[in-house]
């Protein structure tokens, strides 16, 4: 299903920029964006992983320099009978973790210095088992792939309205396409938080599940949500991108009021629930 669902986000980002293309260039415009979508969508596959973790100055880690957590994600692994994936630690306080990669084999596994002073072994175990089960779910490729598009979606809307900007009243206004800059500059945000909803929401469910499986402690993962949304509320990450917060276990950017219909992440309570009636045989 998530090879599927790989396959349908890369040729929707042709078919995006194509169309954007054709808008806003003609024909030439059509054939720019489609040689452009090819390059994007071999980056997209081969480099969006190391394009996040270099975003959030992750630092690759070895045994030696980080013993306690290498040992954790061996651990996890073993229990999830997963190849060892790389570890990283992204710097700052705030507690948050998330995976990457284009598959089991080529995955790594990332968590802010902050969630490892904020939790204890048995939830930073739990949390662990969350990202190895988007890992075993095949869930990694597909997330760092929609951070990419949205990330795309996002910059050809933001060109669009500079395009608008700075064309002013002449004749190059009026020679311009001003309805299709005006419609993607009112759309692409839009389409960009709904392809993150529709990607994320679901996965975060069965993941919350799968590590629950993977470590048997449905109950220490329920805690460490609980403290991890207190901490991302109390200090949010200061260098996230709206593009790549879905990655995260939790939503590493503060929202309230009308933003939480348009969360890429389920509620925490409703997620403590589930794992509540996990831990009772409910599941």
């Amino acid at each position: 299903m998530n090879t599927f669902k790989t396959v349908f986000l890369m040729t929707l980002i042709m078919v995006i920029l194509m169309l954007v293309g054709s808008l806003l260039g003609g024909e030439q415009g059509l054939m720019m964006a489609f040689v452009f979508s090819l390059v994007m969508n071999f980056g997209a596959y081969w480099f969006s992983d190391k394009i996040v973790l270099m975003m959030y100055r992750a630092k690759e880690v070895t045994e030696t320099e980080a013993p306690h957590l290498y040992s954790l994600v061996a651990r996890i692994a073993s229990q999830a009978q997963l190849p060892m994936p790389r570890v990283y630690m992204i710097p700052g306080d705030t507690p948050n973790a998330f995976a990457t990669g284009r598959n089991p084999e080529h995955a790594a596994v990332a968590v802010t210095e902050g969630i490892t002073k904020l939790l204890s072994n048995d939830e930073l175990e739990s949390v662990l088992a969350h990202e190895f089960a988007h890992i075993k779910h095949r869930d990694i490729l597909t997330g760092t792939i929609v951070a990419t598009m949205v990330g795309t979606i996002t910059f050809i809307a933001r060109m669009a309205g500079w395009s608008m900007m700075f064309a002013g009243g002449g004749r190059d206004r009026r020679d311009s396409n001003g309805v299709a800059e005006l419609l993607l500059l009112i759309l692409a945000p839009i389409a960009a938080v709904m392809i993150q909803l529709a990607i994320s929401r679901s996965r975060e469910f069965a993941a919350d599940e799968g590590g629950a499986r993977i470590s048997g402690r449905p109950l220490s993962l329920a805690s460490a949500l609980q403290k991890l949304e207190r901490g991302v509320e109390r200090l949010p990450m200061s260098n996230a991108s709206p593009a790549s917060a879905h990655m995260f276990i939790v939503n590493p950017l503060r929202s309230g009021g009308v933003f939480k219909l348009f969360s890429t992440h389920p509620p925490v309570s409703e997620r403590i629930e589930r794992l509540q009636k996990l831990a009772m045989g409910g599941i």
